[in-house]
């Protein structure tokens, strides 16, 4: 049976790694490899849009970096428990008309014992920015070891 490793129950050590694994996936803005690191049913929230299953995921995650252009994410582990993690997160991107935005959110993420995700609650807020007040600077894809996270950003 295949499996997603870090398993749950979580750690500090493994929780973290978890949602640097996840950071990493969102920042290749491939909705192909994102959507396998969930259950086939899984089921999320995200805004007001509410996907279930993989296919759905893939849609809205293909849709979204569509619009959401030179995407950039930061994640942050807050809480773990068990098979369950709360996450903060912020992403910097731009529309089509070159308006730029700092999203901010929060997530409650719940695993199953191989290690894929059932569940995904986000809530998040979108901030316009000058393009002058980013503060994500890498090149597109994974964000550098050494750059800042969330919390040495002020953020």
């Amino acid at each position: 049976m295949e499996t997603k490793p870090p398993l749950s129950p979580f750690t500090e050590e493994s929780a973290r790694q978890k949602v640097r694994l996840a950071e990493d996936a969102w920042n290749s803005r491939d909705p192909e490899r994102v959507a396998l690191v969930y259950t086939e049913d899984t089921q999320w929230r995200n805004r007001a849009e509410f996907p279930v299953g993989r296919d759905q995921v893939r849609e809205f995650l293909t849709q979204k970096w569509a619009r959401e252009l030179d995407y950039r994410l930061i994640k942050e582990l807050w809480a773990f428990s068990g098979n369950r993690l709360a996450v903060r997160f912020a992403y910097e991107w731009h529309d089509d008309s070159g308006h730029w935005f700092r999203s901010y959110g929060n997530e409650n993420w719940q695993f199953n014992e191989q290690g894929f995700m059932v569940r995904r609650l986000a809530s998040i807020n979108d901030l316009p920015i000058q393009i002058n007040d980013r503060k994500f600077f890498w090149p597109l894809g994974r964000r550098p070891d050494g750059h800042p996270g969330l919390s040495e950003l002020g953020l």
